[in-house]
């Protein structure tokens, strides 16, 4: 009774135990914005400035505290620790609860896939950015340590080149920033949702945001669409190239990018396996917008969809039904599905505790300024520990007059505490030099160690001169910089992940018509004639019919559905489909390929080739001796684009170039009369269209490569001659036999 009389007395009067808590359960009366500015306003702040946005050094509070807690265990070196174990001391710095430290330290690491350079070496399970499904393991079953790159997070972070404050209980300091030696703002994609405000960072290689730095340490009016000209993402893809978008995101930090997924075409199976994905989206997100295309049917291609990412990577696979262009179906998927997405750029930044949107330009002028500052730091802190030992050894070096004298000072002096006095007029030196020679050991004082001691003095003159140097020169400390650029960049950078797609059409959602396949021949003359005939027509054919002074260049035997590659004299390749010409007879001329492809009015084709599938190489032979062999996939494209800009290299005039499907043997031929024979498997292929190839044959003063050809067994009486084991090669002059066996091409 006792107790229900109790709590009918709290239901009735609930504040009686709170009597003594001075204005508890009155209520207050005050205005709704004084309200937001005292409560809502400071909450807000610390959102902005201490959750959300990055800052110069390119970590959120949360990242930077992670980091520089692994930097403190020692995982820079040695092997890896369980998750746990790091969490747990991570929140000496970060006391907003285990689990979104751990989560934290997930898009970090290398197993996530979360950043183009991951901080965090991973052992387990750690998820998969690109997938909902594939969640991490707890952090009890995962390891963790540091990736080398970060090391280049924390170089000279003991030497005074950053600030350090109290952490939230005064117990430890910790880093405001963290002395990159590379903008790592620009390298991973960071985003946040702050109050009222958002930031969005793409990704940038690291090779080229470290090529662009230097460029505008040298010059800041450096135009960087010249050495940045695309993000890079980690899960790769296609960055759909837009000038006017990137320039605009160069300049003022918004705009979008476009991002398209990378698939393959498996002709055994009749499927497609799509294996790279935009960074907006998940794998389930796009099956679950496909499924939703089919059941509307407006998909009706698929037969099967099929979910197939596991350890080795993501891949989702569609199979399709008989008869349906792949390329045309990836063509609507492209247009109605994530398959290609955008990248929303926002690139708001904390510079000096305000946060401000900047362009890339603008972004890399203040990580100059910030590394700059960091430079100067550790210079003045390395002379202030030089000068300090110097001026020890100074002090030293005056005792080594008279050791003896020393000695008697400190054996007749009385009291202790007259020692540093009685040496300080014994050898007029200052207190500090004076309590440095006191706490010598008596085993000390003899003069080999006195001046194994003194003999630094000049080295140490020397630094602390280079060092003053280095502060009384701002060329200097860029100098610096740049030095540690390129040293980062041949560390740790490597090829673009995601490759750029340039001109890219409108995609149109309709499917094309099914082409008609029969065989055909192609009759090409040195003016740039094409006239194709059936080939069941050709036996009822007469001679070809060519304009006077014009002759058939190349014959080819092909299918009414295969590619012509059409390359130009200014560096350009024209694609179009062999149905793309209508049937002629022999008694035509053809078509005029220059008008038929719409080439520029003063543009001269200096090459075509017919393309089944797209296997093998194309070879380019320049005049200087180089050849590029460029892997023929570098002009597959996923749109019925009609023109690819950079097709071969302009540095070096073209000699000539060929298509072939596998390696063999080719002749090539100089000025100077002299001749090599090159295997094609010899060279590496490239999968950059422009690469200005490598040496092959060396060539005298004002002689060139004119020609190649296949080589035939039986040209040359010697081969071996014309054969070599190292290139490049001079080659050999054909002998009489050689001439005589020769065959004519």
């Amino acid at each position: 009774m006792a107790r229900k009389k109790k709590i009918e007395n709290e239901i009735q009067n609930p504040l009686a135990d709170n009597v003594h808590i001075q204005g508890a359960g009155t209520v207050k009366d005050e205005g709704i914005t004084q309200t937001l500015k005292s409560n809502y306003m400071p909450y807000a702040m610390s959102v902005i400035l201490s959750r959300a946005i990055p800052e110069i050094d390119g970590f959120k509070p949360s990242h930077r505290k992670l980091l520089y807690t692994m930097y403190n265990m020692g995982l820079l070196q040695g092997g890896t620790v369980k998750s746990a174990n790091i969490v747990g001391r991570t929140m000496q710095l970060n006391p907003h609860g285990d689990a979104s430290i751990y989560e934290t330290m997930i898009r970090l690491a290398r197993g996530n896939e979360s950043l183009l350079y991951p901080f965090v070496e991973s052992k387990g399970n750690f998820g998969k950015a690109y997938s909902k499904n594939m969640m991490y393991a707890a952090s009890r079953y995962t390891e963790a340590k540091l990736a080398p790159i970060s090391k280049e997070l924390f170089e000279d972070i003991n030497k005074d080149t950053v600030d350090f404050v109290d952490n939230y209980d005064n117990t430890m300091k910790e880093p405001t920033l963290l002395p990159v030696t590379f903008p790592s703002i620009l390298c991973n994609v960071t985003t946040g949702i702050a109050v009222g405000m958002a930031s969005s960072i793409v990704s940038f290689n690291l090779g080229e945001i470290c090529d662009t730095t230097v460029a505008l340490i040298k010059n800041p009016d450096h135009d960087i669409a010249e050495t940045l000209p695309a993000p890079d993402f980690v899960g790769g893809g296609y960055v759909v190239y837009d000038k006017d978008e990137l320039d605009r995101i160069y300049k003022t930090g918004r705009g979008s990018v476009k991002v398209r997924a990378k698939y393959t075409y498996d002709k055994a199976y009749n499927c497609i396996d799509v294996t790279e994905i935009p960074p907006t989206t998940t794998c389930e997100a796009i099956i679950d917008k496909i499924v939703e295309l089919v059941k509307t049917n407006k998909i009706k291609e698929l037969s099967d969809l099929r979910d197939e990412t596991d350890l080795k990577g993501l891949r989702i696979t569609l199979d399709l039904k008989r008869g349906v262009d792949p390329d045309a179906l990836m063509t609507k998927l492209y247009k109605m599905t994530p398959l290609e997405d955008s990248f929303a750029c926002n690139f708001n930044v904390l510079i000096k505790g305000y946060p401000r949107v900047l362009g890339v330009r603008d972004i890399l002028l203040e990580w100059i300024d910030f590394r700059l500052e960091c430079i100067r730091r550790r210079t003045q802190f390395t002379l202030g520990k030089k000068q300090e030992k110097l001026h020890l050894l100074q002090g030293l070096e005056k005792i080594l007059l008279d050791i003896d004298k020393a000695i008697k000072i400190i054996r007749n002096t009385e009291a202790e505490s007259d020692v540093v006095p009685n040496l300080m007029i014994g050898f007029g030196i200052d207190k500090v030099q004076a309590e440095y020679v006191a706490e010598i050991k008596l085993r000390h004082l003899n003069r080999e160690y006195i001046l194994k001691r003194t003999k630094d003095i000049e080295d140490l003159i020397k630094d602390i001169e280079e060092l003053q140097g280095i502060l009384d020169s701002k060329n200097k400390q860029k100098k610096i910089i740049i030095k540690e650029l390129n040293e980062v960049k041949d560390k740790y950078s490597g090829e673009r992940k995601s490759p750029i797609l340039y001109e890219v059409d409108e995609f149109d959602t309709a499917v094309e018509a099914e082409i008609p396949d029969y065989p055909v021949t192609l009759f090409i003359t040195k003016e740039g004639y094409l006239n194709k005939i059936r080939t069941a027509n050709l036996r009822m054919s007469g001679e070809q019919k060519v304009k006077e002074g014009d002759e058939v260049d190349k014959t080819f035997e092909c299918s009414n559905k295969d590619e012509l590659l059409v390359f130009t004299d200014k560096g350009q390749v024209y694609k179009a489909k062999v149905d793309d010409f209508p049937d002629g007879k022999a008694s035509q001329l053809g078509a005029y390929v220059p008008v038929k492809l719409e080439m520029e009015p003063d543009e001269k084709v200096v090459y075509i080739c017919v393309i089944h599938e797209y296997v093998g190489y194309m070879l380019f032979v320049f005049e200087n001796g180089k050849v590029a062999k460029v892997d023929i996939t570098a002009y597959q494209t996923k749109t019925n684009r009609k023109k690819l800009l950079k097709a071969y290299s302009l540095k070096s005039p073209l000699a000539c170039c060929e298509y072939i499907e596998q390696d063999g043997e080719f002749v090539l031929c100089s000025s100077s009369g002299r001749m090599l024979i090159l295997n094609t498997g010899a060279l590496t292929p490239k999968t950059s269209k422009d690469t200005i190839g490598v040496s092959v044959m060396t060539q005298k003063k004002n002689h060139k490569v004119e020609s190649m050809h296949p080589y035939v067994e039986g040209e040359f009486e010697k081969a071996w001659r014309f054969r070599t084991k190292n290139l490049p090669a001079a080659g050999a002059l054909p002998g009489a036999g050689d001439n005589a066996a020769q065959i004519s091409f």
